[in-house]
């Protein structure tokens, strides 16, 4: 009997073992901000991957670096940037990233969405979204004040609210457009990486460019254009509240109605 038991325990720390040798490392580089809203966001989109990972047998980790850093990274899996546009060209456009995603978490610059870079995923509305769904919402209310946002505490819709209560229950603060996208890019990343139980770079960004259908709590199968833009709906708040959403129903072209479709 006693041997039994100790064959049987021989076998739990093996079976035990061979699970942790199994469990697939995740590290996420950044650039950007180590506080504030983004911050918060990819913090909540982490949390909430390894929750899932740990049915998965995956382990993600947000590792913050600088510019200058860049160059001497290897076996990078994505980039997640929070700076200005100039800065995320010059990273998109490194050979060295050439096949790796690089996300673009807070810039609407339309030049970083027409210059089409094979690598570059715009999370953030662009210019020219905002412009496309104010000029809808403007054509049948000329005297309204609205302006545009990608996201809004008093959201609901798509599971949003839950979001919502998440992130403020975590951070105790409001979930708001930057936050959104920070949120948003681990997701994208952890979703990819389920789907391939890889995080093989190259793997990753054909997959998101062509297969991925993101549900990021503002409406299912959400995809990437040409461009690089995640299609999405936008809000028009006025005093603060919610009063529609872009693309306005019935409007021809649906989510491609915002935003730039081609390249240069």
């Amino acid at each position: 009997m006693v041997k039994l038991k100790v064959w049987g325990l021989a076998l739990t720390l093996l079976w035990s073992q061979s699970i942790l040798a199994e469990i697939l490392d995740v590290t996420i580089h950044y650039v950007g901000p180590t506080e504030g809203s983004v911050w918060l966001g990819m913090q909540q989109g982490m949390d909430e991957a390894n929750i899932q990972g740990e049915f998965l047998g995956q382990k993600y980790t947000i590792k913050s670096i600088t510019v200058d850093e860049l160059a001497s990274l290897n076996n990078v899996t994505s980039l997640l940037l929070a700076t200005d546009a100039k800065s995320i060209e010059k990273i998109a456009m490194t050979e060295k990233f050439k096949h790796i995603p690089v996300f673009n978490l807070i810039s609407d610059a339309d030049n970083l969405r027409a210059a089409c870079l094979p690598n570059l995923l715009n999370i953030s509305a662009s210019q020219q979204m905002i412009k496309d769904a104010l000029a809808q919402w403007q054509a049948k209310n000329p005297d309204s004040n609205a302006h545009v946002q990608s996201w809004h505490e008093s959201f609901k819709k798509f599971a949003a609210s839950q979001l919502n209560s998440r992130f403020t229950k975590s951070h105790g603060v409001i979930m708001d457009d930057d936050a959104w996208a920070g949120w948003a890019s681990l997701k994208l990343v952890s979703d990819t990486v389920a789907r391939l139980q890889s995080s093989d770079a190259e793997q990753m960004l054909n997959y998101l460019k062509n297969d991925i259908a993101f549900d990021g709590q503002k409406g299912a199968g959400a995809t990437f254009r040409e461009t690089g833009q995640l299609r999405q709906l936008v809000l028009l708040i006025e005093n603060n509240k919610i009063i529609a959403e872009a693309p306005l129903r019935g409007v021809k072209g649906g989510l491609d109605s915002l935003g730039l479709l081609s390249c240069k």
